[in-house]
């Protein structure tokens, strides 16, 4: 008993606001569900491949190839909601393969605003009062579930605010 106790003990608390179990449907077929990246940072990010910012997937690539043996996820959710989106995942899919290389998770096209949104963004808005307001918005994850920060379009991925804060988080 005592041994059960201790190990109870052990366990990480994690804040009751943490990150809740989110399933994605991946581009590539399958799902992601963030119950399996616990205790990893992960940077989730709304993207569209016709937007003013869609080459920041260049960055977000760089940032999945630096940190991924590390650790940490980086997660392109695509989403039509601003009307910047390509019409089917396959495009969607192609257009990054063949244009950036992208080999990070990235979901099917999904809503992240209104009533409609994704339970991932749903969550966002009504527990941490956050809401894309545009493509390329970032959600940085902490390890143990809590939201760490929120990223507007204009903050590149590879901006030193964001990665001295996964290094912090891979303890770099």
């Amino acid at each position: 008993m005592f041994r059960f106790l201790f190990a109870l003990a052990l366990l990480p608390a994690f804040p009751a606001d943490a990150l809740e179990q989110f399933v994605f449907d991946s581009i590539d077929g399958g799902q992601y569900d963030t119950d399996a990246w616990r205790g990893r940072p992960i940077l989730v990010v709304n993207t569209a491949s016709l937007c003013g910012f869609t080459e920041q997937y260049a960055a977000l690539q760089t940032l999945h190839e630096r940190y991924a043996d590390e650790g940490l996820v980086v997660l392109a959710v695509p989403s039509d909601d601003f009307e910047q989106e390509l019409g089917s995942n396959a495009e969607i899919k192609e257009f990054c393969e063949l244009n950036y290389g992208l080999t990070m998770p990235m979901t099917v096209m999904t809503p992240v605003t209104g009533d409609d949104a994704h339970p991932f963004y749903a969550w966002l808005r009504d527990d941490h009062g956050f809401r894309p307001r545009w493509n390329f918005n970032k959600v940085l994850i902490a390890p143990d579930g809590a939201v760490v920060a929120t990223y507007g379009s204009t903050v590149p991925p590879t901006a030193p605010r964001i990665t001295r804060q996964i290094d912090a988080m891979l303890s770099r």
